[in-house]
């Protein structure tokens, strides 16, 4: 696109080009714009921004002074709604002490529109700026101020209503975007996450039941009749039932995703905390008494979520342990999604080189160069996600760690890692359910072939034999390629029919009488 310089003098000095690239340029992509530029202002001077855009003076500044990473990497989504209610219920307590009724409800129409998401365009800022989040406080400031300007029939970039002096009141960014980050992680925790997880624990818990019934009217073809080995340390160990298979080994799954919603569940009441009203470092300096139990109330009303004013301010400015907390939480949902998607994919494994115990549904074309191949998508999707939101729980972790002194200014980091890890950790189970667990079946034929020609069946000789001679048996079968029951007749350490009564799958699934 054409970059038109324009000639003219701002403040007794010329217009720098680097301001009116940056003008034109924000997310890293050029952009085109169809009503040129006007002139915003702030403490540092004038500054040229798109007259098309909300935003207003320091949101250019940080379009210009953080070019990192692109549009990928923006504030996230919900920080950006959450901002949105956060203002409203501002303005909604500051007309109680005094703001002019007229500009706080245009605020509260305007700040809905932002919690609406229809408004998300103007929010082009990137995670990687001030550790205090500042730039996506004003960023917000000035969004809604020109857009309750314009409700009012005022001209953006006026401030006929002042970002700082009315949209910001008795706010500080240090304590507005520690407040956005738990509306945000609370209400992404409670809408995504937590019915995604327990959609998937119901479809686990259904599967169960399906095996179940299916054996108490199909005796002959039960699949609690089908006996299964069991592997530990990836050798093939003794027997169990497919339905002990799918309660102890593989959804086993069922109660570790249980636990993990419980795990999740039991953090939330620190996220509810919310550190609005603490201002600058916690003292409450330039709020009314009263003010931070009534947004928090406010909060509490709008989003319908037990929202409450934090204990100490000054720990919900300087530390940021709910974070941590939280994601250890997810941190340890990915540990037992990865071991249950791999413990899918190895009983899945084949069709006729793997273990093949279970057939998983086959969802698309898995080579481009081999006909016919189905890859285990769903398990690799899963376990990926795993990795990714390990990786971010280090880095809230470190992000934790480092709150010095009054502030902790790895905010937008710590925020942007936990509602990444939630909305992976959501989406990917409602997937995993959807496209893997609803569709796994039983491989029959496979099942009854590696149980009848497991060596470790001789466990059951241990009893009799003890276990040196029971040892000879299954090196023997093993190296001579037999059954157990020629080995162990060979060697005169049982008849025949004690071998039969002592080798009986069925009856290795439990203990004994």
């Amino acid at each position: 696109m054409a970059l038109y310089i324009i000639s003219r003098r701002v403040s007794g000095g010329g217009l720098m080009t680097s301001q009116l690239v940056g003008a034109l340029r924000y997310g890293s992509c050029w952009r085109s714009y169809s009503t040129a530029f006007r002139e915003e202002r702030d403490t540092f001077g004038p500054i040229l921004v798109p007259s098309d855009k909300l935003w207003g003076a320091q949101t250019q500044r940080s379009l210009l002074n953080f070019d990192i990473g692109g549009p990928r990497e923006r504030m996230p989504e919900p920080i950006v709604r959450a901002f949105g209610i956060l203002k409203k219920c501002a303005a909604k307590v500051n007309m109680e002490y005094g703001l002019d009724p007229a500009i706080g409800k245009a605020i509260m129409q305007a700040a809905q529109e932002v919690a609406e998401g229809k408004l998300t365009d103007h929010f082009p800022l990137v995670v990687w700026q001030t550790g205090s989040g500042t730039q996506s406080n004003m960023n917000a400031n000035e969004v809604i101020a020109n857009r309750a300007a314009e409700i009012l029939g005022h001209k953006r970039g006026e401030k006929f209503v002042h970002p700082n002096d009315h949209v910001n009141r008795s706010q500080s960014s240090n304590d507005t975007f520690p407040t956005v980050m738990h509306i945000a992680a609370a209400m992404e925790i409670n809408s995504r996450l937590i019915p995604n997880l327990s959609t998937l624990h119901n479809s686990l818990h259904s599967k169960q039941l399906t095996f179940d019934s299916h054996c108490l009217y199909h005796q002959v073809f039960a699949l609690r009749s089908l006996v299964i080995l069991q592997f530990v340390h990836m050798a093939a160990l003794t027997s169990l039932t497919l339905l002990q298979e799918l309660n102890y080994d593989l959804f086993l799954t069922c109660i570790q995703v249980k636990y993990g919603i419980d795990r999740v569940m039991c953090t939330l009441p620190r996220m509810y905390q919310l550190a609005q009203g603490g201002t600058a470092v916690g003292t409450g300096l330039n709020t009314k008494k009263g003010f931070d139990v009534k947004i928090a109330a406010a909060v509490a009303e709008e989003t319908d979520l037990p929202f409450v004013t934090a204990e100490n301010k000054f720990e919900a400015l300087a530390a940021h342990d709910a974070f941590v907390e939280t994601s250890g939480a997810l941190n340890t949902i990915a540990t037992s999604l990865m071991k249950i998607a791999n413990d899918i994919r190895l009983l899945g494994s084949g069709p006729r080189c793997g273990l093949g115990e279970l057939i998983l549904p086959e969802n698309e074309p898995g080579s481009s160069i081999m006909p016919g191949k189905v890859n285990p998508t769903q398990c690799e999707a899963l376990t990926m996600v795993c990795a990714q939101v390990m990786g971010n729980h280090v880095g809230i972790t470190v992000g934790g760690s480092n709150g010095h002194f009054e502030l902790n200014v790895f905010k937008p980091m710590i925020a942007s890692g936990l509602l990444h890890s939630v909305r992976l950790l959501g989406d990917a189970s409602a997937s995993f359910e959807k496209n893997c667990v609803r569709g796994i079946q039983a491989n029959r034929e496979r099942i009854s072939k590696l149980l009848h020609e497991s060596l470790m069946l001789v466990t059951s000789l241990n009893p009799k034999i003890g276990y040196d001679n029971a040892a000879a048996v299954a090196k023997k079968a093993h190296k001579e390629g037999t059954t157990l029951k020629d080995a162990a007749l060979k060697l005169g350490v049982l008849t025949c029919e004690e071998f039969d009564n002592l080798v009986v799958p069925e009856k290795m699934i439990g203990p004994s009488d």
